[in-house]
C-alpha cells in the first residue's frame, strides 16, 4: 500500500514539472515575441514565419500527423505570398486619415504633376510693372538702409562676378527670409493683442514662398556646388537672426531695407538678361515647374523665367516700400489695406 502511495506521489510530482516547464517555455516565448514587438514595430512577416510557424512550435502544441503538418505550412505560405502581393500593389501613402485625394487635372487633361503647389496657386506675372522705380532715401533711417544694401552688394559682387545663374540662387536664398520673419512675428503679435493683421501676414507669407519658388526654379537650372551650400548655411543663419532682431526692433527700417534689396535684386536680373540676350548665357528651356506656376507657354524659355522672377520682385520692392512708408507716418500695418492676391 506504502509503495503504491509512493509512487502515485511521483508520478504526480513529474506531471506538475513538466507542467510547470511547459509554462516557462510558453511564457519565455511570449515574453521574448512581445520584446521584439515592441523594439521593432510592425512585425514583418518573416518574424511571423520564424516565431509562430516553426515545424518545433506546431510538433510541441498540435498533434496533427506529419504530413498534414506539410499541407498546412505550404497553404499558409502561399497565402501570406498572396497577401505579400497584394500589400506590393497598394500605394506607399494611399491617403491622410483614409480620406483620398482627388486626381488634379491641368487645363489640357492632362495629370497635374506637382504637390508643392496646386493650379489654383498659379498665376501670371504682371510683365508692365514699373522697373526703374526707386525710393530716394531722405530720413537718416532710410539712408542706413540704403548704405547697408549697398555695402551688402560689394562681398557679394566680388564673389561670384557676372556668374548670374549663382548669384540668382544665393540672392533667393536670402529674400525668402524677410517675408517669413515679418508674417511670423506679425502672426505672434495678433495672437497676443487678439487683433487682425490686415491682411498683411498673408501678404508677407506669399511673399516668402513666391521667393522661395524662385529658388526651386533656379535650382532646376543652376546646380549649387558644396562651398556654395555652406555659404547658404553660413549666410542665412546670420541674416535670418540678425532680420529677426531688427524688426523687432524697427519694423520701418526692416521694410526699408527689404525694399532696397529688391531693387537690387531687379538690378541683377536685368544684367542676367542682357548675358542670355548676348549669348554668354544660354537660352535653355523652361523647367517644367517654372512653366507651371507662372503659366509660361510649354516652349517658354530661360529669359520668359528670368523676366518673369524680376517682375516677382519689383512687386515685392513696392510692398516693402509702402510697409515701410505706412511706419514712417506713425501708423501700424492693419491700418493700411495689404496688397494680397497678386501671387
Amino acid at each position: 500500500m506504502n509503495r503504491l502511495v509512493t509512487n502515485s506521489s511521483m508520478a504526480l510530482m513529474m506531471i506538475r514539472a513538466s507542467s510547470s516547464s511547459a509554462l516557462i517555455h510558453s511564457s519565455s516565448a511570449v515574453n521574448g515575441a512581445r520584446r521584439v514587438i515592441a523594439g521593432g514595430g510592425i512585425m514583418s512577416p518573416e518574424f511571423q514565419r520564424w516565431s509562430f510557424a516553426t515545424p518545433e512550435w506546431r510538433r510541441s502544441m498540435s498533434s496533427s500527423s506529419p504530413s498534414s503538418e506539410g499541407k498546412a505550412v505550404e497553404e499558409r505560405e502561399k497565402m501570406e505570398s498572396e497577401m505579400m502581393k497584394k500589400k506590393d500593389d497598394l500605394p506607399l501613402v494611399s491617403s491622410y486619415w483614409s480620406v483620398p485625394r482627388n486626381e488634379i487635372m491641368k487645363e489640357d487633361g492632362s495629370k497635374w504633376a506637382w504637390n508643392c503647389f496646386m493650379p489654383w496657386e498659379t498665376y501670371e506675372a504682371d510683365l508692365s510693372i514699373d522697373l526703374s522705380k526707386h525710393h530716394i532715401p531722405k530720413t537718416f533711417l532710410d539712408k542706413v538702409a540704403f548704405r547697408t544694401v549697398k555695402l551688402l552688394r560689394v562681398p557679394t559682387d566680388i564673389f561670384f562676378k557676372r556668374r548670374y545663374g549663382c548669384r540668382a540662387m544665393m540672392l533667393e536664398t536670402v529674400a525668402a527670409v524677410p517675408g517669413m520673419v515679418g508674417g511670423l512675428l506679425l502672426h505672434l503679435r495678433s495672437l497676443r493683442r487678439f487683433e487682425q493683421s490686415g491682411g498683411w501676414i498673408k501678404a508677407l507669407l506669399e511673399e516668402a514662398e513666391n521667393e522661395r519658388m524662385h529658388l526651386m526654379t533656379l535650382v532646376e537650372l543652376v546646380q549649387p556646388k558644396w562651398y556654395e551650400r555652406l555659404l547658404v548655411l553660413a549666410v542665412q543663419g546670420v541674416f535670418f537672426n540678425c532680420y529677426f532682431v531688427l524688426y523687432l526692433l524697427s519694423p520701418k527700417l526692416a521694410h526699408r531695407v527689404v525694399g532696397y534689396l529688391e531693387e537690387e535684386a531687379i538690378h541683377s536680373y536685368t544684367e542676367y538678361l542682357k548675358d542670355i540676350d548676348s549669348g554668354a548665357i544660354e537660352n535653355v528651356r523652361a523647367p517644367a515647374i517654372a512653366i507651371d506656376y507662372w503659366r509660361l507657354p510649354k516652349n517658354a524659355t530661360l529669359k520668359d523665367v528670368i523676366t518673369v522672377i524680376r517682375a516677382d520682385e519689383a512687386h515685392h520692392r513696392d510692398v516693402n516700400h509702402f510697409a515701410s512708408d505706412v511706419h514712417f507716418q506713425g501708423r501700424q500695418l492693419k491700418e493700411a489695406p495689404a496688397p494680397v492676391g497678386y501671387h
